[in-house]
């Protein structure tokens, strides 16, 4: 046997045997590539098997394929930053497929058609504590369940969801959805345990019965900042505002509200700000916009409701009513440096969204379990120095999106299961990456994107109504249909019906194709008529 790129292994006595006449020095050979999409998501989510569901109108088997890596489907489409969509090869081409968008879809599809999960039918004896109701602790708890594990989810919030509902204002995620999602998954059988935060792992642990532990604990501890301040003056951290917006009296700010920081949080905190009266919600942030760490669409979605930017400026006081800010310019590094010039801002209120740390008491007394930093160190399998306790999300960083987390729940939760059964998590077999320039773009119409509805502007400053809307199922569909299968057959028949020697044979639907090497001479034309690069050539001879 000898190896050949792709992964293919060819019997090269075989290969000799069966040449159809001198002339074939090469032969096609199928091959499955790694879709951009999938490789992109932190989730971990086979994007390409679900668009090719969708695309066909069998949207039910798109959600369960979906959720086989990622049971928040609907939050997802919401509040992922789409870093699927940054690596689709079709930007290439004209516009990146609207991944996300027919995510969105599929979710929506399956709480308003009451799609429920598949549990496990065969209980493995085991107990699993997960800690934590965010989207690392959901995700985990729903594969765990799914594997057969009992789980205890617990949280020291009055209700489940994390960061998710505690952290993102409900104009990007509305609680209807976020609680659907996480129902569904609790009516796996969960035992869900509120306003029971976690002090002392090792005896929650000895005295649940619990055979390992999942530690999810989100990033709800801000990032204080000495700022001298008057006795008047209103300074508020961020994640306290935030989270006090969701109870049922939200804080009053003034009409003058200055933010400091840059991050995302930043620019959640001042288009709240704006929705709770603040006619003039000013974000300070140190640096430029090429180095804020805010992603491209929450900035821009800010500055349509009229958040305005203060660039390279830091507080250097607080009094009543003014805020004192001192210009910055950047050095050589790239690093803001204090210039000495100083103005004053109008400031009824000041909130502070300069980061976010874990709070990492429960594992005060852990033995073996190593914090760099504000993160928990872990291995490969998320495990850490503590046989039988795992961590990920924003525990154990640097990455804090919902997408990240979730699929760290994920992998815990497979790498539980085998820890549990005195194993180890297999690797898989990773195939080359589908890259553009093997396509065949030809092929594929022109089709722009559907792009989301949004909210009238009007309307986004005054309600905490979802400011970005959802496909509907047309759209949906067309959407899906503009994925182009990158590095994966999709059945098309071009090799089948190019073939000038009838040397490609169709198998049953799904089945694909193969070749019948005893017609084939090697010409290529397959190749070169594939679309989406799954087929190559290989040499004859070795």
């Amino acid at each position: 046997m000898t190896d050949l790129p792709f992964g293919i292994s060819l019997d090269v006595g075989t290969s000799l045997a069966n040449k159809t006449g001198s002339w074939r020095v090469e032969r096609p050979v199928y091959v499955d590539r790694l879709p951009p999409c999938n490789d992109a998501c932190p989730a971990g989510e086979n994007v390409q098997r679900w668009l090719y569901h969708a695309e066909a109108g069998h949207y039910e088997q798109a959600w369960r394929a979906l959720v086989e890596d990622n049971p928040l489907p609907a939050v997802m489409g919401r509040v992922c930053y789409r870093p699927c969509e940054g690596a689709c090869n079709r930007a290439q081409l004209d516009e990146a497929v609207g991944i996300n968008a027919v995510e969105r879809f599929l979710g929506d599809e399956a709480l308003a058609r009451g799609w429920s999960f598949e549990a496990a039918t065969r209980p493995s004896g085991r107990r699993v504590l997960v800690v934590g109701a965010g989207p690392a602790g959901l995700a985990a708890t729903y594969h765990l369940r799914r594997l057969g594990h009992a789980v205890t989810l617990v949280d020291g919030a009055e209700r489940p969801g994390g960061m998710m509902r505690y952290g993102i204002p409900k104009f990007r995620l509305d609680r209807g959805v976020l609680d659907g999602e996480v129902d569904r998954i609790l009516a796996l059988g969960v035992d869900l345990q509120l306003g029971t935060p976690v002090t002392d792992l090792p005896a929650a642990m000895r005295d649940g019965g619990f055979d390992a532990a999942f530690l999810a604990v989100g990033a709800q501890l801000a990032h204080r900042a000495y700022i001298p301040a008057g006795d008047s003056a209103r300074v508020l951290d961020a994640v306290s505002f935030l989270r006090d917006v969701e109870g049922a009296d939200p804080p009053r700010l003034g009409r003058r509200v200055l933010v400091y920081g840059g991050g995302d949080t930043a620019m959640d905190a001042a288009r709240t700000a704006r929705r709770l009266g603040a006619t003039d919600a000013v974000v300070v942030y140190r640096r430029t916009r090429e180095r804020m760490p805010a992603h491209d669409v929450e900035v821009q979605e800010a500055a349509e409701e009229g958040v305005c930017m203060s660039w390279l400026s830091t507080i250097a006081g607080i009094e009543d009513g003014k805020a004192v800010l001192e210009e910055m310019e950047l050095d050589a590094d790239g690093f803001p440096q204090p210039t000495g010039r100083f103005h004053d801002v109008a400031a009824d209120a000041v909130v502070l969204a300069l980061g976010q740390d874990t709070d990492l008491s429960l594992l005060a007394t852990v033995p073996d379990v190593t914090v760099a930093g504000r993160s928990v160190q872990v291995d490969g399998t998320l495990m850490t120095g503590h046989p039988g306790v795992f961590a990920g999300g924003d525990i154990v960083g640097p990455e804090r999106t919902v997408t990240t987390a979730a699929g760290a729940g994920k992998r815990a939760a497979r790498a539980i299961d085998a820890w549990l059964a005195g194993g180890t998590l297999p690797q898989r077999d990773r195939h080359p990456l589908a890259t553009f320039d093997a396509l065949e773009t030809w092929y594929y119409a022109d089709a722009p994107k559907a792009h989301r509805p949004v909210l009238e502007l009007a309307r986004r400053t005054s309600t905490f109504d979802e400011v970005v809307g959802g496909l509907d199922e047309g759209t949906a569909l067309f959407e899906a249909r503009r994925c182009m299968s990158c590095g994966n057959c999709f059945e098309c028949d071009n090799c089948f019906g190019m073939c000038p020697d009838n040397a490609v044979i169709k198998l049953e639907p799904g089945q694909r194709y193969r070749f019948d090497y005893d017609y084939c001479k090697g010409c290529g034309i397959c190749v070169s008529e594939c679309p989406c690069g799954a087929i190559v050539m290989v040499p004859e001879e070795l």
